[in-house]
């Protein structure tokens, strides 16, 4: 099993634990927009951990607590590709497609609109 399979493996377990622990029972389309919601307070709270608000005082960095807050946006994100039936297999072709694509973007060999020089 590569890393990232065990690591969608380990979530959809977690998630199934605390499910049934505290007796949850949504469909898909409802655990995606929680989890959905879950990431985004996630990120909001890395966003307060490297001194987004420049009118503040700068808090000292802390590089635990980001990396922590990082790994919390990525329970959420793993967990919403569980949901979305993702297999890692699936999440590596559809990431280097579109990387590629990204990548085309910028140098405007897209065919897409809005990104040819």
């Amino acid at each position: 099993m590569d890393k990232l399979e065990e690591l969608l493996k380990k979530q959809k377990e977690l998630d199934e634990f605390i499910a049934t622990r505290r007796n949850l029972s949504f469909d898909r389309e409802e655990w995606i927009r929680k989890k959905c919601t879950a990431l985004y307070v996630e990120v909001g709270e890395l966003l307060d951990e490297v001194n987004y608000k420049w009118w503040k005082d700068p808090k000292k960095d802390n590089d635990v607590r980001v990396k922590e807050e990082i790994i919390d946006v990525l329970h959420f994100f793993l967990g919403i590709c569980n949901d979305a039936g993702l297999s890692a297999d699936e999440i590596y072709d559809i990431y280097m497609s579109k990387n590629n694509e990204n990548r085309k973007r910028q140098t405007g060999e897209s065919e897409r609109d809005g990104y040819r020089s």
